[in-house]
Formats: C-alpha cells, structure tokens, sequence
C-alpha cells in the first residue's frame, strides 16, 4: 500500500511509519513539527533524546535500505493538504496529527482554542481533501476512548441499540467529552461520520486507550530511531510519571482517591492495530469505529504496581485532583472488533515496568522534577485569563 502518515514525527507517528515501512509499504510521512515547539512553550523535553525528523528518515534507510518520504506543513493549510494527497495518491491515511493533551488544552482559553482549531480544522481539511482527490481513500483516524467519559453502563464500539417509545435504532453512542481535547475528539468523529454518510467516504475511528511503552521492533535498532518517552504533567502518561518519580525518589502522585479507570495498551499493540485497520479497510460509506485498548487499570493500580516493583521504598501520596472526574466509577468497555480481525494483545507486564526503569535510569539526568505536577486545573481562575493568541506556539500556523 501506499501509506501517508500524518504527525509521523509524533509518539505514536514515528513508530507506526517504521512498522509500515518495515512491512513493505510504501509510506510518506507529514508533519510540522508543533510538537516539538509545545516543548520548547512549557520547557520540556522527551527523556529519551531524539533526532531531527530528517535524520530520523536517513537514519532508517541507512539500516534498512528503506525510503520514507517526507512533506512539511500544517493540516490548517487546506491547499498544502490537497498538495500532499495529490502528489502522493495513498490507499491509507492514518490521521494521528492532533494536539494530544488534555491538560494543555485545559490551561487557558488560548490553549483550549488552539487545541480545538487545530484539531477539528485540521481533520476536515483531511476529510475534503480525500472527497476531492479520492474518495475510495481509507482514512484511519485516532480517536480516543475518552470521547465517551465513563457512564454508568457499559461502553460499546461507537454505536448503540435504542429502543425508545417502541421503536429501535443504532445511534452513535452518546459522548461525555471530559476536556476540550476530548472534545475536539468527539467533533471529529461528527465530521467523519458525516462525510462518510454524505459523501461515501471510508473511515476507521480508533478510539484509543492510554498508550504505555517507548519501544518496537524498528525503534530498537538504532537510537536515532527512538521515539518520545513523555513524563511531565502536561504530556507525559501516569505510567510514565510514576517510573520516574520512583526512579528520582519522588512519592507517586495520585489524584484524588485513584479509581479512576481507563483502558491501557503497549505501543507495540497501538502499530499492529493500525496495521490491522489498514490490512481490513472500511467498506465505502462505511464509518466504523474500534475501541482500542487491551486491559484496564486504575491509577490507584498503576501506582502500587511501579511501587512494589520498584527496588527501593517508594510511597504513594494522594494530592488534589486538578481534573473534574469521577474517583469511583462504573467502568466495562468493548473492545472485540480488533480481536476479531487478529490483534494479539501484549498485557502489561513485571518485564516491562522493569525494562521502563531502565530506560529512566539510563537517562536520568534528564530529568526535570519542576514538570512532573500539574500545570493545569480544570477550574482555572478565570479572571486571569491572557488572550488566546499569547498561548500558541509561535509558527503554528505553517512550517514549510
């Protein structure tokens, strides 16, 4: 296939365009590179370095032989969009180009705005440019779980049987967005759906779990093809900012009493299912949805299990949760339809958790313990509030 991996400089980007490539596909990769100026915004880094996305790609080829193409600029450019669709022509489009934080979009209404308009903008420029170049495109868009919030019945894939007055219908299943990130979430899935219905499109929406892990099997090869390894309290995941405050000796931090529950999957699992998605695409028109995760946890859980694998005495300690959500909660979501089609799930492990303290070892003088609480509240003062352009990164708008 030809493969067109937007935000291919990302977390999960980078990784899936070697998995793809490696595989033998044809892929190209776009980026602007925000992702990297969100770090130099809040001051922080990825405690694993990582290279320039050009040495990236070279370094890739110089290990495998492989070429994988590159374009430069942003999804709020609709002609640049059209540009890339045209030239490269994919079957695939694996949308992962958004803004992924839900507390840098909680920070103030600057960050809010940004998030929402480089998120919903940026996936309809997508959607239009698919409409025009090629409808029978397959786009693979990552969704994420907490489009749903946590309602107190059990969570389908994206549809839901309603019988109301005596008649029954399938109906997307109602969404309980718990920050303006989830929210622009739900909005693309609107969007999509839509578009799917209206102009028979093709599209699978992810929605996906928190992602733990830093490693494949492509990024093994070589240290400058690593990927991020995220702590702070901004980007980093909970499993991550518990390694590390175990490793500089910090308590765990949990919020509030620590049941909040989600559903968690390896790295190596979130590349095989877009590998999946793509290998089995949607059907035109068809908009379908997958829940993307393989296990659940509580934070409360995640936190006593880096503590007793942890070689030295580490303590939890509840703080104040920043965040507006429930700390006990009904939690039981599907998550068949990736099964169906193969997915393998790799559960998280002793081994693991054990390999991750490694890694934060190795690089612990990279280690900034100042990022690691939270910066954002979900009740901010809002009369302190600074005008929406001073919280976006400088050059947002377009690189390249």
């Amino acid at each position: 296939m030809r493969v067109l991996v937007l935000g291919g400089d990302g977390y999960l980007g980078w990784p899936a365009a070697l998995h793809f490539s490696a595989a033998g596909h044809d892929v190209t990769v776009v980026d602007s590179y925000i992702r990297r100026r969100y770090d130099r915004e809040l001051g922080t880094d990825s405690l694993v370095p990582i290279a320039t996305l050009p040495e990236r790609i070279a370094r890739w080829q110089a290990v495998t032989g492989a070429v994988i193409g590159l374009a430069v600029g942003d999804l709020n450019d609709a002609a640049f969009v059209t540009s890339v669709l045209e030239r490269v022509r994919p079957d695939t489009v694996i949308h992962l180009a958004e803004q992924r934080s839900a507390p840098y979009s909680m920070m103030d209404q600057g960050h809010a705005v940004h998030t929402q308009l480089n998120n919903v903008v940026g996936t309809l420029n997508v959607l239009w440019a698919i409409a025009q170049t090629d409808p029978t495109i397959h786009l693979i868009k990552l969704g994420t779980m907490g489009e749903y919030g946590t309602p107190n019945i059990d969570i389908e894939e994206g549809w839901l049987r309603v019988t109301h007055n005596g008649r029954t219908d399938v109906l997307p299943y109602p969404k309980q967005a718990g920050s303006f990130y989830h929210l622009s979430k739900v909005h693309d899935s609107h969007n999509i759906l839509f578009c799917c219905r209206a102009w028979g499109l093709r599209a699978t929406d992810l929605n996906q779990g928190v992602v733990y892990g830093a490693e494949t099997a492509q990024t093994r090869l070589h240290p400058e093809l690593a990927t991020r390894f995220d702590y702070d309290a901004v980007f980093g995941t909970v499993l991550n900012r518990f390694i590390v405050q175990a490793v500089i000796g910090h308590a765990l931090t949990v919020y509030g009493a620590g049941g909040q529950t989600r559903g968690f999957l390896d790295i190596v699992d979130t590349v095989r299912c877009l590998e999946i998605a793509a290998e089995h695409p949607a059907e035109p028109g068809e908009f379908r949805v997958f829940n993307q995760f393989t296990e659940s946890f509580s934070v409360l859980e995640l936190a006593e299990l880096v503590a007793a694998l942890h070689k030295s005495r580490v303590r939890i300690e509840h703080v104040d949760n920043p965040r507006i959500e429930m700390d006990q909660h009904y939690y039981n979501a599907a998550h068949d339809g990736l099964l169906r089609l193969g997915l393998e799930p790799h559960p998280l492990s002793a081994a693991l958790v054990e390999s991750a303290f490694e890694t934060v070892q190795r690089h612990r003088n990279r280690i900034d313990p100042r990022v690691i609480l939270p910066l954002s509240r979900w009740k901010p003062n809002l009369a302190a509030q600074e005008p929406p352009e001073a919280a976006i990164p400088s050059g947002a708008a377009l690189v390249g």
